[in-house]
């Protein structure tokens, strides 16, 4: 196949060895929100392991969403291509996870911040969203407490 790159099977496994090893959520779904990847971090905090979620509509699996609000959200990422955030200062939390933090524990939830990234096919369309979910919890109690 020449003047193709060519996936090594084993850099492969690594990808997603990285990927589930990650101290973030990782999410992949499609344009219609049914879930395809769901890291060890997502199974820690939901509760849910990735054969619970795997082809289920996010919706589904956490009704609390804000369903008109993310897609929006994803809808600008899905038609420009570009990456899309949120604050937990502009939303505290997309998915309502507990804080586990036991002894320093100042909060009831996981603060949390937000990146979708668009994933584009081997032809150039985006049909795939990458969320990103980053534990704030300890940044946001701490400036809480700044005022």
């Amino acid at each position: 196949m020449a003047g193709q790159a060519q996936i090594d099977i084993r850099e492969l496994h690594w990808l997603l060895d990285i990927v589930q090893c990650l101290d973030v959520g990782v999410l992949v779904m499609d344009r219609n929100f049914h879930i395809e990847v769901w890291n060890s971090f997502m199974e820690n905090h939901s509760g849910l392991g990735a054969d619970q979620v795997q082809g289920r509509e996010l919706f589904q699996v956490f009704p609390e969403i804000d369903r008109p609000w993310l897609e929006r959200k994803v809808g600008t990422v899905l038609r420009l291509g570009t990456r899309a955030f949120s604050l937990w200062q502009q939303r505290p939390y997309l998915l309502h996870f507990k804080s586990y933090r036991p002894i320093t524990g100042q909060a009831d939830f996981m603060y949390q911040n937000l990146t979708i990234l668009p994933l584009a096919a081997t032809g150039g369309q985006v049909e795939h969203v990458c969320l990103v979910i980053y534990d704030m919890t300890d940044a946001a109690v701490a400036q809480l407490r700044q005022g």
